[in-house]
């Protein structure tokens, strides 16, 4: 069993909801990152979702787009993520680690040394926001064959094609974007999230979690009720960027954990 699928097992037994937690690496500074990751557990993170940083992040709202800019003028790429996670499973074997951004990065080192590092630093699988499922069948079976997740996502307006293609080849828990639009953008209608869920539902049967528009944590417990994660990434992000490279640990900490806590309301 998967550490994605272990630790979803483990939060279904305890009827708790998953906290899916989002940070660029290499942002505020490259040695910061790893103890960022860190300070997500320490927070109550279940699984952390580290951006790999991208100089067109087309899915990411402003927030993001700011911190992979923060990232790469630091000149942080693929392979500085790669020894990121190794250092982090230096002291945590349990913790999931996706590693999440674009094509085009795994594509310049190729796809089977990126599934062959993802391994070997201990990566637990990848959300490519541009790999779209009916067009990379057979990245999804080598990243199986290496057991890790190809983690997809869905959308408001993903046909039911598109749900099934995602129900044979995706892996770990399937992601819902909650919005028609960009990372950190407008609120989440949880009514019409909880429908839309129950649609997927019919045809996926890996956990969903739901992101883009997690705020706070009256919103992230609306979403529990209906999700089996939450996923917040700009906001993390903002408080990295109120704090600054010298408070950003503790805020982040401090702000995980209060969303962790009205999850477990």
């Amino acid at each position: 069993m998967s550490r994605i699928a272990a630790t979803f097992a483990a939060l279904k037994e305890q009827n708790k909801t998953a906290l899916v937690t989002f940070i660029t690496a290499g942002d505020p500074g490259p040695a910061l990152t790893v103890p960022l990751m860190h300070a997500l557990v320490a927070g109550g993170a279940d699984i952390i979702e580290l951006g790999v940083p991208f100089s067109d992040p087309m899915a990411e709202g402003p927030v993001i787009q700011r911190a992979c800019e923060r990232a790469l003028a630091h000149g942080v790429g693929i392979r500085d993520v790669f020894n990121y996670v190794a250092e982090f499973r230096q002291t945590n074997q349990t913790t999931p680690v996706v590693l999440m951004g674009y094509a085009n990065p795994i594509e310049r080192i190729g796809p089977d040394a990126f599934i062959a590092q993802s391994q070997a630093v201990g990566a637990d699988g990848a959300i490519v926001v541009d790999y779209p499922p009916e067009e990379c069948e057979d990245f999804a079976a080598a990243m199986r064959a290496a057991e890790l997740d190809l983690i997809f996502l869905l959308a408001p307006t993903s046909t039911e094609e598109r749900i099934k293609q995602v129900a044979r080849v995706g892996g770990g828990f399937s992601y819902y974007v909650s919005l028609k639009g960009v990372t950190g953008a407008g609120n989440i209608d949880t009514v019409e999230v909880a429908q839309r869920l129950a649609a997927i539902r019919e045809h996926v049967s890996l956990p969903i979690g739901v992101g883009f528009g997690i705020r706070d944590g009256a919103t992230a417990r609306a979403v529990a009720d209906v999700a089996d994660a939450v996923v917040i990434g700009s906001r993390i992000i903002q408080e990295i960027e109120q704090h600054g490279a010298e408070g950003a640990v503790a805020a982040v900490q401090t702000f995980v954990a209060g969303i962790r806590s009205a999850l477990d309301a």
